[in-house]
């Protein structure tokens, strides 16, 4: 379980911790010097019933607002810090607009420096507290009035941040693992050492994982949660690990570690924006900064859609590539003047390309509805079941049951939904039956030609016909599919072409006609009718534009046998002589051969090869 402190620069949120657990979180030299938080600080906290719940606190000065974030982004639940001498500040909206964009699912309001003023005063500061509270996360929390210098209520406190803590759900270890990285740093002896919130799943050491964007793989030398040595971390647990195999450049805060090779860095995410600032009005291809995670990289909104609610969807184009995945939480800002104006959810991290993309349209707030949306917008091209958990932001487990109660169909490693499926069987049927009426003379469609045409995955196209075939609809013949039953018919004038084609072929029978000279003659459809004797055993392919009646070709294979001495090598002049056929028909005969193994082809000529018993 982790707690994130916010709060207005001053306003006592490192020294209530210290107070809390005896931590100094300020451990820089320049924070010690200015009296102020600059990066994240750590300490754990022990609960009664809850157990070790670590802090990070974050700094409440405007200009550090970037760490603030990425200190943010991985909490469990928010200790909002006011002081009562002040009230609400600027930092004080901002954190608390931030909080409620990452959706922080729990808090407590801590009413710090109350020895500085009296009862009514204090009285007055809660009121404005919970009137800027309504709404949001804190809405309802306990606001607990407190002490850092003379302690009072930090008992309350502690009761508080654990009632808070129980109505948390703790996400599960049985999930792909990820941690972004908030600090790395170089041990002497250990090498270089990354810190962070373990977000899903868990690690163990010696374990193997990688590090991303970069894509460096590194080996766990050991961890360590809230400063102890374990063999294993857990989610919600402040973790270090050190990494053999990567620098410390490698690791920098926005990196992501990873176990799963399923995780891939993406430019490109589908998102939900709720938009807080009324004078931010973004238009396609306005740019913001993105923070996700412990990362921030420039973005520019594409495909911006309104829902006609208070949400928008959009397309990030993202300069840097990101580690992210569904339901995860960003916050936008702009540069200037420096603010916050939205934030949202992230809908899919690795979306279609398309021009059209249903994900942007449907509602997606339940699994089933996520993958519904997912499935409709890839179409007959399916999604990889791996990614699945990614894009959602589900578990493996999850997303399988899901798939079965939407009826989805797997093939191969994609899935896809069942009424895609039925429009593309009948859509390949539809394929089938038109190659077929419009090519009656042709054996059937080709595979290749059907699953071209059908723009979908081999897989799911053998699939579909595998449905075809086994409903009567279909015959698969090796890399031909036809209607069930059908074949071939000549009608009287094709019939009597077919009969002049084999003629014109067997009269001049080492020597025949090519296709291109046989379509001059008897038409166009003389190729179709020359495939179909072919299929029938009377002719056979010899060249690419030469067919050879099946007699002819035994007899000038007969002749090679019997004439042709076993081991001797013979130059085409030779076989020329031996066969009493130019070297146009010569060559493709030859080559014909050495495809059969009749002959084997050498450097000084060719061999007749002993013919197989």
């Amino acid at each position: 379980m982790i707690l994130g402190t916010a709060g207005h620069i001053d306003h006592g949120k490192t020294a209530l911790v210290r107070a809390l657990t005896g931590v100094d979180t300020d451990r820089l030299p320049e924070e010690k010097r200015r009296g102020i938080t600059i990066d994240l600080g750590f300490a754990p906290l022990d609960v009664d019933g809850v157990g070790t719940i670590g802090i990070v606190d974050v700094p409440g000065h405007e200009g550090f607002i970037r760490t603030m974030l990425a200190g943010a982004s991985g909490i469990d639940l928010a200790l909002l810090v006011i002081a009562a001498d002040e009230g609400v500040m600027p930092q004080t909206r901002e954190h608390l607009d931030i909080l409620s964009l990452l959706e922080i699912p729990a808090g407590v309001i801590a009413l710090t420096k109350c020895d500085l003023v009296d009862a009514e005063w204090r009285a007055l500061v809660e009121e404005d507290v919970r009137a800027m509270c309504t709404g949001t996360l804190f809405d309802g929390a306990d606001l607990v009035h407190v002490s850092a210098v003379t302690g009072e209520n930090l008992q309350s406190l502690r009761d508080a941040i654990a009632r808070a803590a129980l109505s948390v759900e703790r996400n599960r270890s049985d999930d792909l693992f990820r941690m972004p990285v908030d600090r790395a740093f170089t041990v002497k002896g250990t090498g270089t050492v990354v810190t962070g919130t373990v977000w899903s799943g868990s690690v163990s050491r010696d374990a193997t994982l990688k590090v991303l964007p970069c894509g460096r793989n590194v080996r766990v030398r050991a961890v360590q949660c809230h400063g102890k040595a374990v063999d294993t971390a857990f989610p919600g647990t402040r973790t270090a690990l050190a990494l053999a195999g990567c620098d410390l450049a490698d690791v920098e805060r926005g990196s992501t570690i990873v176990s799963e090779p399923e995780w891939i860095p993406t430019r490109e995410i589908d998102v939900t924006i709720k938009v807080t600032d009324s004078t931010f009005s973004p238009t396609p291809r306005t740019r913001v900064r993105v923070h996700i995670g412990t990362s921030e990289t420039g973005a520019r909104l594409s495909r911006l859609r309104s829902t006609g609610s208070a949400e928008l969807h959009s397309r990030l184009v993202l300069e840097e590539p990101v580690v992210t995945r569904g339901r995860d939480r960003f916050v936008i800002r702009v540069p200037s003047p420096a603010r916050t104006v939205g934030g949202g959810e992230v809908i899919d991290p690795y979306p279609s390309r398309r021009k059209s993309s249903g994900s942007l349209d449907e509602k997606t707030s339940t699994l089933d509805e996520r993958l519904t949306s997912m499935l409709a917008s890839a179409g007959n091209a399916g999604l990889e079941i791996t990614l699945l958990p990614i894009r959602t932001g589900f578990r493996a487990e999850e997303v399988q049951g899901a798939l079965k109660r939407l009826n989805a169909t797997i093939a191969g490693e994609r899935v896809f939904a069942s009424s895609v499926l039925a429009d593309l069987e009948q859509s390949i049927a539809g394929l089938i039956t038109l190659e077929m009426a419009t090519h009656p003379l042709e054996a059937g469609v080709s595979l290749q030609k059907l699953r071209s045409s059908a723009k979908a995955p081999e897989q799911v196209v053998d699939l579909v016909l595998g449905r075809l075939s086994a409903s009567g609809r279909a015959d698969v013949d090796g890399s031909l599919v036809r209607p069930s039953g059908w074949s071939s018919k000549l009608n009287e004038r094709e019939q009597s072409l077919s009969d002049a084609i084999l003629h014109a072929i067997c009269v001049q029978p080492l020597e025949p006609p090519s296709v291109g000279e046989l379509e001059g003659k008897f038409g166009g459809s003389a190729l179709a009718l020359i495939r179909r004797l072919e299929r029938q055993g009377e002719l056979e392919r010899v060249g690419e534009d030469r067919y050879y009646s099946r007699g002819a070709l035994e007899q000038m294979v007969s002749t090679l046998r019997s004439s042709l001495a076993a081991g001797r090598k013979y130059s085409p002049a030779e076989l020329r002589e031996v066969l009493g056929i130019s070297r146009k028909y010569l060559i493709p005969f030859l080559e014909f051969c050495d495809r059969r193994g009749v002959t084997e082809r050498m450097e000084a000529g060719r061999v007749i090869r002993r013919e197989r018993d």
